[in-house]
């Protein structure tokens, strides 16, 4: 279990436990519980790039304590 967080700069921070090998679309869903927004409007980035939805957390090298930027569509 790795616990990834994610903030949006408006005032809010999550803190999500999840597997290394979720994709970033089972993390979306495990946000949109705790925001209380749809997960298909979540945009997740580090720095410029855009995690896609289909590609697992490993493969992004996504560890432990990690930060992403939180956006909404």
């Amino acid at each position: 279990m790795i616990e990834v967080v994610c903030n949006d700069r408006l005032g809010k921070k999550v803190r999500v436990k999840c597997n290394s090998e979720d994709t970033i679309k089972d993390l979306k869903k495990l946000i949109a519980a705790q925001t209380g927004t749809r997960w298909d409007k979540i945009v997740l980035k580090k720095w410029y790039t855009i995690f896609k939805d289909h590609v697992s957390l490993s493969d992004y090298e996504i560890h432990d304590g990690m930060n992403l930027e939180l956006y909404y569509q």
